[in-house]
């Protein structure tokens, strides 16, 4: 089968960037966890103390950021590994409210169009298929309750060593999805031709065999 773009939308931690993951190794395709550039972007507002407010002062630093990933998909941030400094609760939630403004969007978007020109991706974020990638030839909305998707990021957050509250935790994933699906810019929707998958009470395998069938239906 010749390479294709595989997009994967859905609201925080409902599993889309291991579910990506998980798709690359079995199909050999290289991965692009858009999230993580909008962290970047959030990350580099609150080490500089830039003013986000002001769309002047956000498109220069636009034009300046840069943001790479590593063949074992450390993400780096003018060349430092942030992977870890970007998966904090405070720069989740900057990251949303960056996310919301047109100058931001605009250029990662055309960045990720630009990597994604070669197919053979698997891209996850909130509008890769209505926006990033509308000509996908796989779309996947995932879905879980809150209370699956705090439990999620609690035990992300163990693992990384990262002290978390699940009441927390579900209250801030309860404010994201007001502003990712409010949001002017882009917001968070899934694509007409999406194939909508409820993850709370599935496995990492049972989600991967079940697009993974979705991509061999398309033959």
């Amino acid at each position: 089968m010749e390479d294709i773009n595989i997009a994967i939308d859905g609201p925080s931690a409902s599993g889309k960037s291991t579910i990506a993951k998980e798709l690359c190794h079995r199909l050999n395709y290289r991965h692009l966890d858009t999230g993580a550039m909008y962290r970047c972007v959030a990350l580099d507002v609150k080490r500089k103390g830039i003013n986000y407010e002001d769309e002047e002062e956000l498109a220069r630093e636009m034009n300046e950021i840069q943001i790479d990933f590593t063949p074992d998909e450390k993400v780096l941030l003018y060349g430092e590994d942030v992977s870890k400094l970007i998966r904090t609760d405070e720069i989740s939630m900057l990251a949303s409210t960056v996310s919301a403004y047109a100058v931001v969007r605009k250029k990662l978007v055309e960045l990720q169009q630009k990597i994604a020109e070669n197919k053979g991706y698997v891209m996850d974020g909130r509008d890769i298929g209505t926006v990033v990638l509308p000509d996908a030839e796989v779309k996947i909305f995932m879905t879980a309750s809150v209370e699956c998707r705090a439990r999620r990021r609690y035990e992300e957050n163990a693992r990384r060593g990262l002290e978390s509250n699940m009441r927390t935790l579900k209250k801030e994933i309860i404010e994201r999805d007001y502003q990712d699906t409010h949001r002017k810019n882009s917001p968070l929707r899934k694509a007409d031709d999406a194939v909508e998958i409820d993850t709370s009470n599935m496995s990492i395998i049972e989600v991967t065999d079940a697009i993974m069938e979705i991509i061999a239906s398309r033959e």
